[in-house]
C-alpha cells in the first residue's frame, strides 16, 4: 500500500480539486483522507454520505459547578485569557477562550471547578462517488491540536486501506509547513506538492521543499496557471532540476476549474470531461502512479 499526499505551500494553488480529480481516478483503489481539518473543503467536491461519526477530544477545558461555586471571585482574578465571565454574582467559563491551564481550579476554595476533556472536532468515514471511502474532519470553532485530528485522519484512513485491501491512501494536505502538514507526512511514500508561478508561490514552494528534505521524502511538483508568468513558471522549472525533484506536468489557467468547483464537480466531470486541461489532469495521475511504482498495466 502507498500513500500520497498532496501539499502546497500557500493557499489557493488549486491542490484540493486536483486532489479530488486524482481521486476520481484512483476510483475505489483508493482510502482518501482530508486532512486539510482547519479548513476541509474537499468534501465539497465529492458528495460524501457519511457512514461513521466520531467525536475527537483533545485538551481540557473549566467547567464550574454551580452548586459548589460560592463566587468568591478567585477564578476570575488569575484568568489570563477572559475565560471567566461574572455579572458580579454568578461566575460560569467560556470554552472558546479557555487554554485549559487549569489555574482557576486550583486557586479555587471550594473545589468547584474541574477540568473536563475538550470536544475540539468530529470525524467522519463516508462513501464518495468515485466508490470509495473518505474519512475527514471538521475542527470545532477555536479548538487546538488540529495536528493530533490529522493524526486520527491518517490512521483511520491507513486502517481502512489495509482492511479493504486498497493500494494507496490518497491525502489532501493542509498547505503551508505548520503542523498539521508535519502530521499528514507521517507514513508518507511520495509527495506532490502543487504550486503556481507567483513570487510567493516560488516562495512557499522552497520553504516546503527544506521541510520535505528533512523527512528525505520523495517528491514531485505540479505548477498550476503556468501560463500566467512565464519567468517564475521558469524559475520553479530550473529550481525543481536543482533539487533533483520530478516534474509531474504543467496546467494553465482555465476558468473550468471555478466553474466545475461551483457546480460541487471537479474538472474530469460533465460537462469539462473532455476539456484539454481535464486530459492533462489525467497524463499527470498517469506520471504520479508510475513514480510511485503503482501503474500496472
Amino acid at each position: 500500500m502507498k500513500e500520497i499526499v498532496v501539499l502546497s505551500g500557500k493557499g489557493g494553488t488549486g491542490k484540493t480539486s486536483l486532489t479530488a480529480s486524482f481521486a476520481l481516478l484512483a476510483g475505489s483503489s483508493a482510502v482518501v483522507a482530508d486532512c486539510d481539518v482547519d479548513a476541509s473543503d474537499m468534501h465539497l467536491l465529492m458528495d460524501p454520505v457519511v457512514k461513521q461519526k466520531d467525536l475527537f477530544y483533545s485538551g481540557k477545558e473549566a467547567v464550574i459547578d454551580q452548586e459548589a461555586c460560592i463566587s468568591c471571585g478567585r477564578c476570575l482574578e488569575v484568568c489570563h485569557f477572559d475565560a471567566v465571565l461574572s455579572d458580579g454574582t454568578h461566575f460560569e467559563i467560556e470554552p472558546v477562550n479557555c487554554e485549559g491551564c487549569s489555574y482557576c481550579a486550583r486557586v479555587c476554595p471550594t473545589d468547584a471547578i474541574s477540568m473536563k476533556p475538550s470536544l475540539a472536532g468530529e470525524l467522519y468515514v463516508s462513501e464518495i462517488r468515485s466508490d470509495a471511502n473518505m474519512v475527514h474532519a471538521r475542527l470545532g470553532i477555536g479548538a487546538e491540536n488540529s495536528g493530533k485530528l490529522v493524526a486520527r485522519v491518517k490512521n483511520e484512513a491507513k486502517a481502512l486501506a489495509a482492511g479493504d485491501s486498497r493500494e494507496m491512501v490518497l491525502v489532501d494536505g493542509s498547505p503551508g509547513i505548520g503542523c498539521p502538514v508535519v502530521s499528514s507526512l507521517s507514513g508518507a511514500d511520495y509527495v506532490v506538492i502543487v504550486t503556481e508561478p507567483t513570487i510567493s508561490g516560488w516562495h512557499d514552494l522552497k520553504r516546503l521543499r527544506e521541510l520535505l528534505r528533512k523527512f528525505r521524502l520523495p517528491s514531485g511538483c505540479i505548477i498550476n496557471k503556468a501560463d500566467l508568468n512565464d519567468k517564475y513558471a521558469d524559475e520553479i522549472r530550473k529550481y525543481l532540476i536543482e533539487e533533483a525533484m520530478d516534474m509531474l506536468g504543467t496546467l494553465p489557467y482555465d476558468e473550468n476549474f471555478t466553474a466545475a468547483m461551483v457546480q460541487g464537480k471537479s474538472i474530469l466531470e460533465e460537462p469539462f470531461s473532455e476539456s484539454e486541461t481535464a486530459e492533462q489532469v489525467r497524463g499527470i495521475w498517469q506520471r504520479i502512479k508510475a513514480v510511485v511504482g503503482l501503474n500496472k498495466e
